[in-house]
């Protein structure tokens, strides 16, 4: 999964009134004692900084011309109403157009024009998205500075090294601010978040991919894969995805997604021809007619390079793509900065193109409520994004994200802590969160100290606990080492931020759970301003332990994600950096992201219309007697990503959702 990391050492201090020294605007009051009047500045949110950084440095203010864009995400009307709608299912023909859904959902013209002539009057231009939920505002840091009653100042960040397998950070200069941002009150009121305010870019690519140094090419072998992976059964391509999960059923009654659109969320370039080379060359599709654009978003991402992750943008579309040969492909590209991430979804939904839309990219809990705690992030980050999901759903659009790839531990791939955590945005209610499998496979891994063949008989859960003893007995490391060191699988288990929606409430499974507890948390520390484990103790032989979870649940379904089961992607910007431009062994839920919105532009041609959000209805087919999902109901250490683990009779596992689907039978129950 393509993951967004935000540096935890990123924090800030958020400023009261009495601290602000900048003169206000000519027609506004500050604060009183009698309580916010209209005119009232009143903060919007806490202030946004890389000052106390590791040794980041303040070298003045920022200079007043320097071009900034900065969004504000405005509060929904009718909320509730429209929340309590999408959980419970909205019908075909009750489908919004964009400008219905901006009447009865969107901020009203007047108060939408209220915050444009606020802002205009230092000068910056705004535009409004057509759904009067998102405005993107556009001019100078001294604009912002004065409309806003904040001084911005410069910083040089250094590099943050790589670690844990991830990729580092470059060193980058970026304005940021510390002091709260402040809107007369009349307008803060309807104000969810002011996303914008720093563009230090921390966000780097996480796809994962088999350890090359077990698994050496096998360059003299008959067997492809085994030539260019060293195994037999990572070169998968979106037809074996089709054959695997009963898309190809579909395909016989005639339906490959034309008329439809498919639209990939991404905060990194395309490399131009990719997906089109993939399909053609590699999957051996005969070219047709249907469009791949790019829609650059806030200015775009800059040019494609695997370094800012170009490699999750080409994966998404050739496997989106590859399922649905007849569907056009949209690229929303936008910056790797948190307004560009949500002005790339409230897009696509104020276009309202595209059938289906899915993005790779996210970040775990438990690092987002520490840039909240620090000051790093707007509050009402996460209720931005679920905003453009609940258009999505409105609309008709199906909605997909990665659920992560560092199994029940979504904290310990980006912030570092060992407490169970789950990955934002896909914890969201009103989106499909796509978890991960392991297909049955048999291979080798050679190592220092010996070789070992690994076979995995069934369909699991994907959790690499199963490669801890092999990787040990291999490289000479002891189990515990080998086991802190792969704390992979696909992402699953209870939000801590995001309620429990009512098509989870009654659900079996959702609320009580099995375990596998390996990896016990433990020394509580404060980590950037909330106490989370930061070590573990490790038990090798762990019984099935049993629990209760609150909050939402997530996957919702899952798919083949295990690099070692896993796919081929095309990228061209290897070529520069000297790899092969085709690789096999990739994995990672991004991957069932992209394939989930594919199979969704099948069923929509073949049904005839859009099916729109999956999850309102895919949890009354699950309890059906003709269920068009397998669950992964087996419980222990042989079902589990890295905790969760299956429990007899119960429909839903916390590591792989609802299990996988019969895509086929699945479309005839949205029929």
């Amino acid at each position: 999964m393509a993951r967004v990391i935000r540096s935890r050492y990123l924090a800030t201090t958020a400023l009261g009134l009495a601290a602000l020294a900048l003169p206000l605007a000519a027609g506004w009051s500050s604060a009183t004692a009698s309580g916010p009047g209209p005119n009232t500045l009143v903060p919007v949110q806490p202030g946004i900084s890389a000052a106390t950084l590791p040794d980041a440095t303040v070298f003045g203010d920022t200079p007043p011309n320097t071009p900034e864009t900065v969004s504000f995400v405005l509060r929904e009307q009718n909320l509730p109403e429209l929340e309590d709608q999408v959980e419970q299912g909205i019908s075909p023909d009750a489908f919004l157009s964009v400008s219905q859904f901006a009447r009865t959902y969107g901020q009203t013209e007047a108060n939408v024009a209220q915050l444009q002539s606020y802002l205009g009057n230092y000068g910056i231009t705004t535009d409004v998205y057509a759904d009067n939920v998102d405005l993107v505002a556009n001019g100078t840091a001294g604009e912002f500075d004065r409309a806003l009653s904040v001084q911005q100042k410069q910083y040089h960040v250094p590099s943050l090294p790589s670690r844990d397998g991830m990729q580092g950070v470059p060193a980058q200069t970026v304005h940021g601010t510390s002091q709260s941002p402040l809107l007369p009150y009349r307008i803060a009121q309807y104000v969810v978040a002011i996303l914008g305010l720093t563009n230090y870019s921390p966000f780097t690519s996480q796809a994962v991919h088999t350890d090359t140094k077990l698994t050496p090419p096998q360059s003299k072998s008959s067997n492809a894969c085994l030539a260019l992976t060293g195994l037999p059964d990572a070169c998968n391509t979106p037809t074996n995805f089709a054959q695997n999960y009963g898309l190809e059923g579909l395909y016989h009654k005639g339906a490959a997604g034309a008329g439809e659109t498919i639209a990939i969320v991404t905060l990194a370039a395309l490399d131009p021809g990719a997906p089109q080379y993939f399909w053609k060359n590699v999957m051996g599709l005969t070219p047709s007619g249907r469009t791949v654009s790019v829609d650059n978003i806030d200015g775009g991402p800059g040019a494609p390079s695997d370094a800012s992750g170009t490699g999750e943008t080409d994966l998404d579309a050739e496997q989106s793509g590859g399922l649905a040969p007849d569907a056009n492909v949209i690229v929303y590209q936008a910056p790797n900065t948190d307004y560009g991430f949500a002005d790339a979804f409230f897009a696509a939904a104020s276009q309202n193109i595209a059938g289906s839309v899915s993005a790779s990219w996210g970040e775990s809990e438990t690092y987002l409520q520490s840039a909240i705690a620090e000051g790093e992030e707007s509050p009402g980050y996460e209720a931005a994004f679920d905003e453009a999901f609940l258009e999505f759903a409105a609309q008709g659009q199906s909605g997909f994200l990665a659920a992560g790839d560092s199994g029940a531990y979504d904290a310990s791939g980006d912030i570092g802590t060992t407490n169970l955590s789950v990955d934002t945005s896909g914890d969201s209610p009103y989106i499909t969160a796509g978890g991960g499998t392991t297909l049955p496979w048999t291979g080798t891994l050679t190592g220092p100290d010996g070789t070992v063949t690994v076979t995995v008989p069934e369909q699991r859960a994907w959790g690499w606990d199963y490669l801890w003893q092999p990787t040990a007995t291999i490289t000479g490391s002891s189990l515990a080492s080998a086991a802190e060191s792969l704390v992979v699988g696909g992402g699953g288990g209870y939000s801590q931020i995001e309620a429990t929606p009512s098509y989870q409430a009654r659900f079996a499974g959702t609320r009580d759970f099995s375990a596998v507890q390996y990896l016990t948390p433990t020394d509580y520390q404060n980590v950037d301003g909330i106490v989370e484990p930061t070590e573990w103790n490790f038990n090798p032989t762990p019984s099935v332990s049993h629990g209760f979870g609150s909050g939402r649940a997530v996957p919702d379904v899952s798919t083949d994600a295990d690099p070692y089961s896993g796919y081929l992607i095309y990228e061209p910007s290897w070529a520069p950096i000297g790899q092969p431009t085709l690789q096999g062994g990739w994995g990672g839920t991004s991957f069932v992201a992209p394939e989930l919105n594919g199979s969704t532009a099948v069923i929509d041609s073949y049904l005839g219309h859009r099916v729109g959000f999956w999850n309102s209805s895919i949890y009354s087919f699950a309890a059906s007697s003709n269920s068009p999902f397998t669950p992964l109901e087996q419980s222990g250490s042989g079902n589990d990503n890295i905790y969760y683990t299956g429990t007899p009779g119960d429909l839903y596992n916390p590591a792989s959702g609802l299990g996988y689907p019969n895509l086929t039978r699945l479309a005839e129950d949205f029929g």
